[in-house]
């Protein structure tokens, strides 16, 4: 137990973006108010730098450019070689998958609309609306009713009024069906995890959310009665998981064949590693400055989304790190099982609450809430992971 508590204070995250993420999220929130009372024409006019179909807009360009770096530097770190490799961690790759496909988003589901259109629907505003982007080839007259929404038309475009809380629970859903590929090697990793495995469960989980992603998302929001943008959302799969994927991929193998291993990982990877949260950063300050006069009249909304977002976690960790524990798997196994279903790809939600719903909207206010508890939670949760190692098998395994 020494020698894990030496691994313990060494394994520790390098970056100032990584250990105060949550500090930083603050700060841009503060920042993004502040930008949407001094400047508030500054972001709309930024999101109306979009390709339009029909007069609507589908993809504001600064915001993909911001989602793609966000996207690709996770995805040129992950070695696709290592997914062959799977077939000998069968039980912990079997149990991730499990619990990120099968459990998770229902649970997500149920949890959100029980807090967001029960129990906190008082506080939301039963009344209160949102306006969301309407589906992509969708063009239905105005005061036209589609699943909860009306359309009316707003600044000469035609949009879907929502109740507000539904919109809310849109962004949770997406949060709910991205499992983490991210951030979890950093959890992994501080919770004395098993690395290789780790990146294991990554590779597998980034190429199943391809087939995945959308075929829940549509049936998840559509159950909600939200609206189902398909083409959106298969196109959102394609800019903001594909195309980094593809990129990382071929990326890596063309710098690794003419720079070596050694020169991309100490080198490239290093350049490389603030980008992605900066990007991040730069799309949060949009996000709230657009969100900023909704928190200002209401400031407890940030605590109604995050309440439903933290029980989920840790309900997907505990039962995770239970079924662990059943399947007689060792710490260093169990770890990032548990911890990989508990964590969000908040990146992928975030792209794509603002490409189906808008940036102004309320899904990606949501999804931006996910960032915000996300470091915290997931620290404690790693912290409980390492005062209780003894529950589990002590054997060795190969990085």
């Amino acid at each position: 137990m020494a020698n894990e508590g030496l691994q313990a204070n060494e394994r520790k995250m390098s970056s100032v973006f990584e250990r105060y993420l949550t500090v930083w999220v603050g700060l841009c929130i503060v920042g993004g108010i502040s930008l949407g009372n001094v400047a508030p024409n500054f972001s709309k006019a930024l999101d109306s730098m979009a390709i339009s179909v029909n007069g609507a807009p589908i993809v504001s360009i600064p915001i993909a450019i911001c989602l793609f770096f966000m996207m690709y530097p996770i995805m040129v770190k992950i070695d696709f070689s290592l997914v062959v490799k799977a077939g000998k961690s069968g039980k912990p790759v079997f149990l991730t998958l499990f619990l990120n496909w099968c459990i998770k988003p229902f649970t997500m589901y149920g949890i959100a609309l029980f807090f967001l259109g029960a129990l906190f629907k008082g506080f939301i505003g039963p009344e209160a609306t949102d306006l969301v982007k309407m589906p992509f080839g969708l063009d239905l007259p105005i005061s036209a009713q589609h699943g909860a929404g009306t359309v009316i038309l707003h600044e000469g475009v035609k949009m879907l009024q929502v109740p507000l809380w539904r919109s809310y629970l849109a962004g949770c859903i997406l949060l709910g069906i991205a499992p983490c590929t991210a951030m979890v090697l950093v959890w992994g990793f501080l919770a004395l995890g098993n690395d290789g495995l780790t990146l294991v469960m990554v590779a597998i989980n980034s190429l199943t959310m391809l087939l995945l992603y959308g075929i829940l998302g549509g049936f998840l929001l559509g159950v909600g009665r939200l609206p189902v943008p398909w083409q959106a959302l298969l196109l959102s799969i394609s800019i903001y998981v594909a195309l980094p994927l593809v990129a990382g991929y071929f990326s890596r193998k063309l710098i690794i064949k003419s720079k070596g291993e050694e020169w991309f990982k100490d080198k490239f990877l290093h350049i490389l590693s603030p980008i992605t949260i900066t990007a991040l950063l730069a799309t949060l300050v949009l996000l709230f400055s657009f969100k900023g006069e909704v928190i200002v009249a209401n400031p407890l909304t940030i605590l109604w989304i995050a309440i439903p977002l933290f029980i989920q976690t840790n309900l997907i960790f505990w039962l995770g790190y239970g079924l662990a524990k059943v399947l007689k798997l060792s710490y260093r196994d169990a770890a990032p099982s548990a911890m990989i279903g508990a964590s969000n790809h908040f990146e992928v939600a975030i792209a794509t609450a603002t490409m189906l719903f808008g940036l102004s909207s309320g899904a990606a206010l949501a999804t931006v809430v996910g960032v915000l508890i996300e470091v915290p939670v997931m620290l404690m949760l790693v912290s409980i992971c390492l005062k209780t190692t003894h529950w589990f098998q002590q054997r060795q395994h190969a990085n």
